[in-house]
């Protein structure tokens, strides 16, 4: 018997935001290796130019990374990744490549009780579902295009904060990987016979520093690599979880369109949590209920 891995999901409930704060403690202790105890007195104290160059790179690079890792954190935590309208019905059966529309007929008195099995219908919510769209018992609700529920986020990650979730992972790689070279000479001074300069305090914030953001940096690495293969297949955690023997992905057009679907057609906007509203209004995909898929692409060429 397989192992659902969504069974404990309902475990998670009790973290809430106590995740929030752990992130922010990270990124405290970071700051504070960084620029309070290692950089900032270098770029200050101007012992050497290099040394002042070097410092005055690493906190501008560190700077930079850090307000686009917060900027869209927070973008994730405080954006609904999507929740079905109200009174929303279906045309037609997307997800089982149905091409004849749903008449009144099939939906029954009541589509809680209709066996047609062209409507998909939540039970827990008491409502119609849109293709691709997923109940989390965390949340306690529907989410369109649910990709997963994020602890770290204390969020669903859907159809609506998708990209600033990957922006997310993004640069929170390259801010680790950053901090973890940076940090790097100290770390090596500690299993040295020499006598390192600091109190005890700023030494062990330093080594704790380093320890946890080569550790984020490499488990974060692994959720970057597999959700850049999720974004190039057009498919979601939930999805690749449910399709293991789906041979073809209706929703897969390719990679450019796939990357599209989720970052938008502007290219200014790819790298910041946020779309432009030409991309919003001319892309049904960005509100997470309309998706072209590979039939209907093959017949408006056609």
């Amino acid at each position: 018997m397989a192992w659902n891995v969504f069974r404990f999901c309902t475990a998670l409930r009790g973290l809430g935001s106590i995740m929030i704060l752990l992130v922010l403690g990270v990124v405290g202790v970071t700051y504070y290796a960084v620029v309070l105890t290692s950089y900032g007195p270098t770029l200050i104290s101007g012992s050497g130019i290099l040394d002042a160059l070097i410092a005055l790179a690493v906190l501008v690079l560190f700077h930079c990374l850090l307000v686009m890792l917060l900027w869209s954190y927070f973008s994730v935590v405080f954006t609904d990744p999507g929740s079905v309208p109200p009174n929303w019905k279906p045309d037609l059966d997307e997800e089982r490549d149905d091409t004849d529309p749903l008449t009144a007929s099939e939906f029954g008195a009541s589509p809680a009780d209709s066996t047609n099995p062209r409507v998909r219908f939540c039970k827990k919510c008491n409502q119609l579902k849109p293709p691709r769209c997923h109940h989390c018992s965390v949340c306690g609700r529907c989410v369109l295009k649910m990709d997963h529920h994020c602890v770290w986020v204390v969020n669903c990650v859907g159809a609506l904060n998708y990209k600033y979730f990957l922006l997310f992972l993004f640069y929170t790689f390259l801010e680790t990987t950053v901090v973890t070279l940076a940090l790097l000479p100290q770390f090596i001074a500690f299993f040295s016979d020499g006598e390192i300069p600091g109190t005890p305090g700023t030494l062990a914030t330093t080594f704790l520093a380093f320890v946890f953001n080569l550790a984020f940096a490499l488990s974060v690495l692994g959720f970057l690599i597999m959700h850049i293969s999720l974004v190039a297949g057009n498919t979601t955690t939930i999805e690749a979880y449910e399709k293991k023997t789906t041979p073809k992905w209706r929703y897969d057009l390719g990679r450019k369109r796939n990357f599209e679907q989720v970052f938008g057609l502007d290219k200014q906007y790819w790298f910041i949590p946020s779309y432009s509203e030409e991309d919003l209004r001319r892309m049904p995909a960005l509100h997470g209920l309309e998706y072209p898929s590979k039939p209907e692409l093959e017949s408006q060429e056609f």
